[in-house]
């Protein structure tokens, strides 16, 4: 099964690594990526830009509103993800557990879900 976990941080907080530990951290996190892509258990991975970046959408009776930012005002942000195939939750959140950036944020844990295009006939 499928896994997203969800990179939160706050920016004040990575802010204030200094560049050493900046780097420190870009490293530890390369390095925990390949080592979840050599136990097959990596599918895909990425920081975000920062939050100021994004833009928020939404249609509503045919009508496209478009805001800048995320919709959400909150202290922490999302930074990132990796997706990961898991067995269960249990391992999910243990291989999440690893990830780097949780002693700098949090990791939200979530699996996935599967649509179907199929209709009824």
């Amino acid at each position: 099964m499928r896994y997203l976990c969800a990179v939160y941080l706050e920016l004040k907080d990575m802010e204030k690594l200094s560049a050493a530990e900046g780097a420190a951290l870009n490293r530890d996190s390369i390095a925990y990526d390949e080592e979840l892509q050599r136990s097959g258990h990596y599918i895909a991975s990425d920081p975000l830009q920062r939050a100021t970046t994004a833009k928020t959408l939404r249609v509503r009776k045919g009508k496209l509103s478009v805001m800048d930012g995320p919709f959400a005002e909150t202290k922490e942000q999302l930074g990132g993800f990796i997706l990961i195939e898991a067995k269960d939750m249990d391992e999910a959140v243990e291989l999440a557990s690893k990830i780097p950036m949780a002693k700098h944020g949090s990791i939200e844990v979530r699996p996935t879900m599967k649509i179907s295009a199929k209709t009824k006939s």
